[in-house]
């Protein structure tokens, strides 16, 4: 098991810069292996929200060489937009679907759907799922702008008494889309989506965040030396006991004292 290159605490974030991206994605597929299996052991199921996206895919693929008990985990994603098509290829709902669902059979999948004719009666429904039990783990990313999920700049409540809610997205938000190729222009990236809140993510008893590539070293920075507030809110994970980091040396470029690191 290869170490971290880097390890140090950001209030009450923990965080790790790994020698490159597999060596990330295998540390972090083999943190929410153990967080399940251990959450399994304890109380015999286990409910993880998982994020989708470029950032996720190499976690994610790793996951597959970790032993897990699926048959006994129930999976949530984290954000839909408004409107789009479950078949469409930028929909969240397709992307859980074919890169959890489909490979690991877990014991439930539960979808935000993006296309239900009121789309705030959707967002109470999931919300309800949510809140059935407790979350055993948050597996999420950090956007450009320094989002959690949808939740904006600006915009992210710590406070938020909701756990779902719609969202108007910002211009940066539906940038990184075009820029990840998921849509040709600004214009095809719909202008609202359903996204779990910031009280929400931060429920669970351990959230991880994988955030990878120099496009995020902006947003890791800010996250984890700026003040904390709703300008970025992934500062709110420095407040997250049980929150934890996973870097590499692009992302943690701007991190003085480690970005030399190598």
């Amino acid at each position: 098991m290869t170490q971290p290159l880097a390890r140090f605490d950001a209030g009450h974030l923990a965080v790790g810069v790994h020698a490159d991206q597999t060596a990330l994605a295998a540390a972090a597929a083999r943190h929410t292996a153990g967080v399940l299996r251990e959450r399994v052991a304890a109380g015999g199921t286990a409910r993880v929200v998982i994020a989708t996206g470029n950032s996720q895919l190499g976690f994610i693929r790793a996951l597959r060489e970790e032993e897990v008990p699926w048959e006994s985990v129930t999976v949530f994603h984290m954000d839909e937009y408004v409107g789009l098509p479950a078949a469409h290829p930028a929909s969240f709902r397709r992307w859980i679907k074919e890169n959890v669902a489909d490979p690991f059979g877990p014991a439930a999948v539960h979808y935000i759907d993006g296309e239900a004719p009121d789309a705030e009666a959707e967002c109470v429904r999931y919300a309800d799922l949510l809140r059935a039990a407790p979350l055993d783990l948050v597996c999420l990313g950090i956007g450009e702008n320094g989002h959690l999920a949808f939740n904006e700049p600006h915009e992210a409540d710590l406070a938020d008494p909701q756990w779902v809610k719609v969202i108007t997205l910002a211009e940066r938000s539906r940038l990184q889309q075009v820029g990840e190729g998921h849509f040709a222009t600004v214009a095809d990236v719909p202008a609202t989506a359903i996204t779990l809140t910031v009280p929400a993510l931060l429920s669970a008893s351990v959230v991880q965040a994988v955030v990878p590539e120099r496009r995020k070293a902006e947003a890791v920075r800010d996250s984890l030396l700026g003040p904390v507030g709703a300008h970025c809110p992934a500062t709110f994970l420095r407040g997250t006991p049980g929150a934890v980091l996973f870097l590499d040396p692009g992302s943690a470029a701007l991190v003085p004292d480690v970005a030399h690191v190598r």
